[in-house]
């Protein structure tokens, strides 16, 4: 009981540790692992004993028999089926030549030069030497959202690294689970026509029940077959049902079909798809935080000592200095990324969970099997995981500076709430070559600001998914336009800090207005306009408009017919190289607006003849 109670513990504590300081939480889960497994049975426990031993061929031990080896499969099933979910096959086609190239050509290079490596460098078999390059072809956001999250970098390095292991995490693993299912076939690698039909018979049984069962599913739930309170259980139910059934026609079959079930699922209509990946997402947490503390815990110190040598270190060397900079160029070559870019997305390239648990998973099956070169897989690809990850989480931010791709000032703006007034201001400023973000939780909202070529997500203003987006990383002004005032308060003080370095501004409310003496530092505009007038005026006369400012008196007069007309609201200025301010951030006593500045408006064109 104490042990398991105490893997719960320390799996959440890791996940804590990671979220506290903003690393990559598989980390600190393996570390735990480590020293609670090996580490403690050889230098720490008098009888040499592991304080947490999970035994899987033995009769002792947390997962006597073959327990572990059953709650690992079906534990990788879930994870599977969750980054199944996450994939959009319409987000492939739209996310640009240099990203599908990285997740084909650069996945390639990686495959067979890192099966080359492992072959000559360690001697393994070809079989052994290609499951491996499979496994560490994933990298996934789940590593690269820390580590780059608060490096401040331009859009485009942010949005390939951030797609790149998105749209990697999944197909990595399918790539992954195909050749182990081939050798597991092959008998070891005994290419014969038996081989074959079993491996026919694996691909097709795992496509079949993963692409029937995922359209069952979303049938059931878009027909209400399910009460709202069933969904989530129902669907995890599903997801382990159809791993158990596949494998019982199959053999190995399992794992295949829940990547597909999760594909299939993840590119339907199905109106509940968020809440089911938000289900699932919080379900692999927990048990990412078991699984990797077991699977770390059940390493011995002799699988450590198998690689405790310098080939271990021209393995590591070849992967991350040789291959990931010869994927990356091959991938972006005529592309619009300049050299400094290149080199940055050709240093950070970090492996994630799914490689680390599948390649545990694999090289327990391959072990007990007896596969020559099988008890390599796991340390060899830990190795590789934990290399790369402290790799570039001390790194990434010193050599994002050297490449010159850090940026130095966050000119980036956050919306809060995309209502018609936010999206024609974004508009706006998109066009005038501003970084916009919009956030709302109304997806009707959302899908309007879409049309119009804006960057737009659905989320919860009291969740704390923002923090996690990459995208955001050069944002440095937030302006909360929600009708709501509790929301745009909220968003001031949660979320000012972060993405409201340069200002983090709001609404007025309406009890502010009509106090004659309030003063709000962090009011947007004039302060003379609440969200009713804002939309009033948007509904009469959506449009923004520029007007040249001739000297101070005419500013003045624009002003105070701003503040008085009910037609008009002052947005901001424009200087006359084209940068925009904020109207309560300018000193209106200054001579300077003889110089070209601009007024930018909103609402009805002011008549320029009498003012």
């Amino acid at each position: 009981m104490l042990e398991l109670a105490g893997i719960i513990i320390l799996g959440i504590l890791a996940q804590w540790v990671a979220w506290k300081f903003k690393i990559p939480a598989i980390l600190p889960l393996i570390l735990i692992g480590l020293l609670v497994g090996p580490i403690a049975a050889e230098y720490l426990s008098e009888d040499h004993t592991k304080w947490i031993e999970p035994i899987w061929n033995g009769e002792e031990g947390l997962f006597p028999g073959e327990s572990l080896f059953y709650f690992v499969s079906l534990a990788i099933s879930i994870i599977l089926f969750e980054g199944g979910l996450t994939l959009r096959l319409k987000e492939i086609k739209n996310v640009g030549p240099v990203i599908t190239k990285l997740i084909t050509v650069g996945s390639v290079v990686t495959f067979f030069g890192a099966s080359v490596a492992a072959h000559y460098i360690f001697y393994l078999s070809w079989e052994m030497s290609y499951l491996f390059s499979a496994l560490i072809i994933v990298t996934g956001p789940t590593v690269i959202t820390p580590i780059l999250r608060n490096i401040p970098l331009k859009p485009d390095v942010s949005a390939v690294l951030k797609w790149e292991g998105i749209l990697i995490d999944p197909i990595g693993a399918l790539v992954a689970v195909l050749v182990f299912e081939f050798i597991s076939v092959g008998g070891g690698g005994e290419f014969t026509k038996t081989a074959m039909i079993e491996f026919g018979k694996i691909v097709l049984f795992g496509t079949t029940f993963g692409f029937t069962f995922a359209h069952g599913l979303n049938f059931a739930i878009n027909k209400r077959l399910i009460p709202h309170y069933l969904l989530n259980v129902f669907a995890l139910a599903s997801v382990l049902g159809v791993f158990v059934l596949s494998d019982s026609f199959a053999h190995e079959s399992g794992l295949l079909a829940v990547v597909v079930m999760g594909m299939v699922l993840g590119n339907s209509n199905s109106p509940y798809l968020k809440e089911l990946l938000y289900f699932k997402e919080s379900l692999s947490v927990l048990l990412i935080s078991i699984l990797f503390i077991l699977l770390a815990a059940n390493i011995n110190m002799e699988d450590l000592l198998l690689i405790y040598n310098w080939n271990t270190v021209v393995l590591f060397s070849v992967v991350v200095f040789i291959l990931r900079p010869i994927g990356v160029f091959l991938s972006t070559y005529n592309s619009s990324l300049k050299l400094n870019e290149r080199l940055f997305i050709s240093w950070v390239g970090p492996r994630g969970i799914v490689a680390a648990g599948i390649a545990s998973l694999f090289g327990l099956k391959l072990a007990k099997e007896g596969v020559a070169g099988a008890e390599y897989i796991t340390p060899l690809v830990f190795m590789i995981v934990l290399g790369t990850v402290l790799f570039n989480a001390t790194t990434a931010r010193f050599f994002a500076k050297i490449v010159g791709v850090f940026l130095k000032q966050s000119n980036g703006i956050l919306i809060i709430g995309a209502t018609k007034a936010s999206r024609l201001i974004g508009d706006y400023l998109e066009k005038n070559d501003r970084h916009v973000v919009l956030i709302d939780n109304n997806q009707t909202n959302i899908l309007k600001a879409k049309e119009l070529g804006l960057e737009a997500i659905n989320s919860n203003i009291y969740s704390d998914s923002l923090e996690d987006n990459i995208e955001l990383s050069d944002v440095g002004y937030l302006i909360a336009l929600t009708g709501n005032s509790d929301i745009n308060t909220f968003a001031i003080n949660k979320f000012g800090k972060d993405f409201g370095e340069n200002g983090a501004f709001r609404l007025v409310t309406r009890e502010e207005l009509s106090d004659p003496n309030h003063t709000l530092k962090q009011g947007i505009f004039l302060q003379t306009d609440d969200f009713i007038s804002l939309a009033e005026v948007t509904r009469k006369y959506p449009a923004i408009h520029e007007i040249n400012i001739k000297d101070k008196e005419h500013f003045n007069s624009l002003i105070i017919k701003s503040e008085k007309d009910k037609d008009n609201i002052a947005l901001f200025l424009k200087d006359p190289s084209g940068e925009l301010h904020i109207i309560s951030n300018i000193d209106k006593d200054t001579e300077t607006f003889a110089k070209g500045w601009k007024l930018v408006y909103l609402g009805k064109p002011f008549d320029v003849e009498k003012i």
